[in-house]
């Protein structure tokens, strides 16, 4: 699987390459980003068809299910994106393989914080009421250019001098069907550990909304994982193949963590990115990706966590072990990363970071853009 990527997508980029220059091809596919929703209506033939091609869902896609699983979205979403930031995208930068394409592809030039706003911007795209089945669902535009992009990636870093054959085919099977699962079953555990605690219908849709983009993003059915228990099993299958310390899992991770810190106001959260990481990857994987531990003691998160420290008679130093006070703390500093996320510039003229009028409400964002 880490020799195979996405024919489909790959044959559209190879065409693209083929007839065009790369400044070409860049253009097109920026003019693609620029104008998120809908798409440009002065395409290649080609590339029309393939977004043509990819509007309809896969025959098993279950409406309803979906439906079910983006209620999960809708009740929990400031959770789920600060999972993303300190569970999903880590779990990422532990793959020591995987992780070679980010790191290369930020050193040629990509902003680190645009790229994770962008993120963020897919899972609210995919996980909004309709994103995946309305008639203009924002989140099925949203995979087809990500999905383009990708195969780009693998078109120009594999050409790349200093791409190493043991890295693998670049965004390949392996690595997509990660970072499904970072987004799908890893997420999931990140729920349960800041005190969710869904039902197994609850899981199975949720779960089945990501079969579905896994799908629509080019990973082969049989890599997508059927149950949580067929995604536990590809988690740890990952873990064993693909973990451990490399100098570009650890750049990946200083990154995010300095990104949060820059999107959080002030210094008093400052020592909560790291501190979540370990908390849910656990101090040997954290350490791999160069997050170790940190005297929170001195930290600004004393005043934050006091309450809850408090109430359960816990002291500070016991608070990586304590899974109401992080409960606590994940809630709080959920929302308030959302708020952040918002006024976030993405760079360029590429449009802020949007969420539905009904995302904003229920979560309380700020409606300032």
């Amino acid at each position: 699987m880490r020799q195979i990527g996405d024919p489909l997508a790959d044959a559209v980029v190879e065409n693209l390459f083929s007839s065009s220059s790369i400044d070409s091809v860049n253009g097109l596919l920026r003019n693609l980003v620029l104008n998120e929703f809908p798409e440009p209506a002065s395409l290649p033939p080609i590339v029309a068809d393939y977004l043509k091609q990819l509007d309809q869902l896969p025959e098993w896609a279950d409406s309803a299910r979906i439906a079910a699983g983006q209620q999960i979205f809708f009740k929990y979403g400031p959770r789920l994106i600060l999972i993303l930031y300190c569970y999903a995208l880590p779990f990422c930068y532990v793959g020591r393989n995987g992780v070679q394409v980010l790191a290369l592809t930020g050193r040629l030039g990509s902003n680190s914080t645009r790229r994770i706003v962008e993120t963020a911007q897919l899972l609210v795209d995919v996980m909004s009421q309709d994103g995946l089945t309305g008639p203009a669902g924002r989140g099925r535009r949203t995979i087809q250019k990500v999905r383009l992009m990708h195969a780009a990636v693998r078109h120009l870093i594999n050409r790349y001098p200093g791409w190493k054959a043991e890295f693998g085919l670049p965004v390949n099977q392996e690595d997509l069907a990660g970072t499904l699962m970072a987004f799908s079953w890893i997420s999931l555990d990140g729920l349960r550990r800041v005190g969710v605690e869904l039902t197994e219908d609850e899981w199975g849709a949720y779960l089945h909304c990501w079969q579905v983009v896994g799908h629509q993003l080019g990973l082969r059915d049989d890599m997508i994982p059927a149950d949580n228990v067929s995604g536990a099993a590809l988690c740890a299958a990952i873990e064993r193949r693909q973990f451990g310390a490399c100098p570009e899992g650890k750049q990946m991770t200083k990154a995010l963590i300095e990104s949060m810190q820059y999107q959080l106001p002030g210094n008093l959260f400052d020592d909560a990115p790291a501190l979540l990481i370990r908390y849910f990857l656990g101090d040997d994987h954290a350490a791999m990706i160069g997050v170790e531990k940190a005297p929170l003691e001195q930290s600004g998160l004393r005043s934050v966590l006091a309450l809850p420290l408090q109430a359960s008679g816990e002291v500070l130093s016991d608070l990586i072990h304590n899974s109401p006070a992080i409960a606590a703390l994940a809630d709080d500093v959920g929302k308030v990363l959302i708020n952040s996320i918002v006024l976030v510039e993405r760079g360029g003229n590429r449009p802020t970071f949007t969420i539905p009028d009904e995302l904003r409400q229920q979560w309380g964002v700020n409606w300032t853009s």
